[in-house]
């Protein structure tokens, strides 16, 4: 197998073909004539969308929840059966949270907000809101209310905006659909992704209700079996001719962006995908692509995937944090088998550090721990020959069943070797390199890995960055570590906390860092989840406890996680006071 490009493993992946159906020869004529009707009946909605005010859409997310809720536990077992998890295991409690919760969180946020435009005109801001050094505006959107400080507890998020934003402007732009909705009305096309069973729903919902389109959502041909419990879950606004669920593979994803009626796109897959649908392939889309010359010529917006670095600040850390953060690294990479393009891939460490070996140790042992998962998504195991061909050094862990592939670690890939495959492409399976960087301080070393990570690494999706509190305080490394937050060049930054957790909240943006143009696309553009509908997002900042008690039941490593996830979905759908002792309850048990 060879390397095709930065980002991506060739020859061909499921990955970067039929999630969106370009490139493919259809073996036979397809007959478009319900594709066709589909969209007709979606299209000509769109202007009767438009008039539907904020009101009588949260009315519609609120009956998008119920049905959710009724098709939960079915929707669950067939991601189950699909990926070989274990029902009612950590790993089914890790499918219950990202598949179905984080689409339930952002349903009810969205609802929340458009209940305040129907009241105030725009969705309320928690804030504060507050200034960065050179001007950018950070508006706090965790904790939202006193149910955020029970259920993501010593968490904070903010937005930081684009330059140029202001105090004034960030509210004038809230809710632009809102505003003008004849402006907005179309009909977007969301090409769902094939790894999280919640993206292509979630994307569904920011096209609708974020931006003011009607949707047909095609779903990746991986995970297709999903679409009748999409449906169920999605009736509300199925019946109401706003969103039509197709399946199919490459030749229905290729006509359906070039549909005359489908005014837009939404693309989850990698920058490949990207190419094909926007300048097609071959040496033909080659040629476009470097000429500029767009085969698509209408609104595309994409979330492409990233080589996610995990900064690790050096400091003295007890054997109990060691062992923490090591199942917390760990669990960014065995989350959903390593097949999310929020996964880590890069681990940087200081070449100074006295602990580097034993964070690399227990990092190792806790992956030899975890139970390694069904390889399902097509052409993982080509694409980790590429990373162990060019790496036999490569170190294997974890047991589990025959269609399973190990976890894999490459340590002490140089940073010096700035064309590795570990720093170029995203991998997307079961893998994670580590690569120390020298440099004369820990504050200098914060730097070092800023710029590492800006300036080498491959895409701007997420990044994170762990400090201890000691190490924070101190006033160079505390000061490093704040620069490194206002200038690393990513759409989600968690400190001490995954920066996948800036997806899961639904209230953050999730999206490249922006700037990308369509010849270098990279992680891509555009924005999804932002349930407060800001305009001119520039990144978001999510905070954690560098060690929380107790383990949150995320972790691959938690135990009863399942019970908590049950619960914390279900209060999620409607938040109560009622229901926090229990979920409070299955947490400390975990």
């Amino acid at each position: 197998m060879t390397i095709t490009s930065r980002g991506a493993v060739g020859p061909t992946s499921e990955r970067q073909e039929t999630a969106v159906g370009a490139g493919a020869a259809a073996v036979s004529p397809l007959d478009t004539t319900a594709l066709d009707a589909d969209v007709t009946l979606v299209a000509d909605h769109a202007p009767g969308w438009a008039k539907t005010g904020a009101a009588a859409r949260a009315d519609l997310l609120q009956q998008v929840l119920t049905a959710t809720t009724e098709a939960e536990q079915d929707w669950l077992a067939a991601a189950c059966e699909a990926k070989g998890l274990e029902p009612g295991s950590t790993e089914a409690a890790e499918e219950l949270s990202s598949g179905i919760g984080t689409f339930v969180r952002m349903a009810r946020l969205l609802r929340d907000a458009l209940r305040d435009i129907a009241k105030d005109g725009k969705p309320a801001i928690p804030g504060p809101i507050r200034e960065a050094g050179d001007g950018r505006l950070r508006v706090q959107v965790v904790p939202g209310g006193a149910f955020d400080r029970v259920t993501f507890a010593q968490t904070t998020a903010e937005i930081w905006m684009q330059p140029g934003v202001t105090r004034e402007s960030l509210v004038v732009g809230q809710a632009a659909a809102y505003d003008d909705p004849a402006a907005h009305a179309g009909t977007a096309l969301v090409l769902a992704a094939g790894n999280v069973a919640a993206l292509g729903p979630r994307d569904v919902l920011s096209k609708l209700f974020v931006e003011g389109k009607v949707v047909v959502m095609k779903a990746n041909p991986v995970n297709d079996y999903l679409v009748p419990h999409w449906s169920r879950a999605l009736a509300p606004l199925i019946d109401a001719g706003v969103l039509r669920i197709v399946a199919g593979g490459a030749a229905v994803g290729q006509y359906l962006t070039g549909h005359a009626r489908i005014d837009e796109v939404h693309i989850t897959g990698s920058d490949k995908t990207y190419d094909a649908v926007v300048f097609g392939t071959g040496p033909e889309g080659a040629r476009r692509k470097a000429a500029d010359e767009p085969l698509l010529d209408k609104r595309v917006t994409a979330e492409l995937g990233n080589v996610s670095p995990v900064i690790i600040v050096p400091g003295t850390w007890s054997i109990p944090e060691l062992r923490y953060q090591a199942e917390h690294v760990a669990t960014m990479l065995v989350n959903n088998a390593g097949f999310n393009c929020i996964s880590a891939r890069v681990v940087i460490t200081h070449a100074a550090w006295p602990q580097r070996d034993a964070f690399l140790g227990a990092l190792t042992q806790t992956l030899a721990g975890i139970r390694t998962r069904r390889a399902y998504y097509p052409g993982a195991a080509e694409r980790r020959d590429a990373f162990v061909a060019a790496h036999p050094e490569a170190e294997e862990f974890g047991r589990g069943p025959a269609d399973a592939l190990p976890w894999t670690v490459i340590p002490g890939v140089p940073p010096g070797r700035t064309d590795d495959i570990c720093f170029n492409v995203e991998s997307f399976c079961g893998e994670v390199a580590e690569t120390a960087l020298a440099a004369p301080s820990p504050a200098a070393f914060v730097d070092a890995a800023t710029a590492f990570c800006n300036d080498v690494l491959w895409g701007t999706l997420g990044a994170t960055i762990i400090v201890s509190p000691a190490s924070a305080k101190d006033q160079e490394v505390g000061a490093a570590v704040e620069r490194a937050i206002a200038d690393l060049r990513y759409g989600s930054i968690g400190v001490n906390l995954w920066h996948g957790v800036s997806f899961a909240l639904g209230v953050t943006t999730w999206g490249a860092y922006p700037g990308h143009t369509r010849t270098d696309i990279q992680s891509g553009t555009g924005v999804v989840g932002n349930s407060l509908m800001f305009d001119r997002p520039q990144k978001s900042v999510v905070h954690g406890p560098f060690r929380a008690r107790p383990k949150p039941p995320w972790f691959a490593t938690a135990s009863g996680s399942y019970e908590v996830m049950r619960r914390f979905i279900a209060f999620e759908a409607e938040p109560s006071a009622a229901k926090i002792p229990g979920l409070l309850l299955s947490a400390m048990r975990s």
